[in-house]
């Protein structure tokens, strides 16, 4: 069973920042959180989900997680401000059935003593946050409409990402579909196995970055 967690555990999940799928640029440090002016909308946990990719020399793994809930504000047909949780006790693998797929997603949440700080630490950490610091229009070249930069928390460290997206706004909903972009998991003291970090692991590496796609989709909040 080790031998066979050592092959799989390449991967690991985290944001960064705004990019293409094959290229990475660096975050910065926290902003100030936008103000909340506008409409408030809610997110829908059941039709929101983060996907991930992660991988190393030898191959390559996918899963998803949760977000748990969350709240985008609408002023004049745009995103003025807004963050959502994140619910790491979620992280799903999806490309892996029966003990493998079950000994990975153990290992990213480190419900193991022995291994609880090579990725997330659930325990210690059970969520992470997004908090919007600006949004601004843009044409993206493989689609999209818009620019979110936000803090990403995750194991209390925060940094400015950046996310390409396409944002589409009702009365009735509002829907951030960004594209794939990748981010770097050191940035949040996820080092486990990272050749800029341990140098002597020669081709046993797991690879800093990490492919992410957001689908959010929120509803008007109850009027109170």
């Amino acid at each position: 069973m080790k031998i066979l967690l050592n092959f799989v555990l390449f991967t690991a999940l985290t944001f960064t920042v705004i990019s293409c799928k094959d290229k990475t640029i660096d975050v910065d440090t926290a902003s100030n959180v936008a103000s909340t002016e506008g409409t408030a909308f809610i997110t829908d946990s059941d039709k929101t989900i983060i996907n991930w990719e992660g991988s190393k020399p030898t191959g390559k793994h996918s899963g998803t997680i949760n977000v748990s809930d969350g709240k985008i504000f609408i002023n004049n047909g745009k995103i003025s401000a807004g963050s959502f949780n994140i619910d790491l006790n979620t992280i799903t693998v999806t490309d892996l059935t029966g003990d493998d797929k079950a000994g990975l997603e153990s290992h990213l949440k480190g419900t193991e003593a022995e291994d609880a700080d090579h990725f997330f630490n659930v325990t210690k950490y059970p969520t992470g946050k997004f908090e919007v610091t600006s949004v601004s229009d843009t044409t993206l070249e493989n689609g999209g409409n818009t620019i979110v930069k936000g803090n990403l928390t995750l194991k209390n460290i925060t940094r400015e990402i950046s996310i390409p997206a396409n944002v589409t706004t009702t009365d009735a909903s509002v829907s951030v579909v960004s594209n794939p972009f990748t981010i770097n998991r050191t940035y949040w003291g996820i080092n486990y196995r990272s050749k800029n970090i341990f140098t002597e692991l020669g081709d046993k590496f797991i690879n800093d970055d990490i492919v992410l796609q957001i689908n959010l989709t929120a509803k008007p909040a109850p009027v109170q």
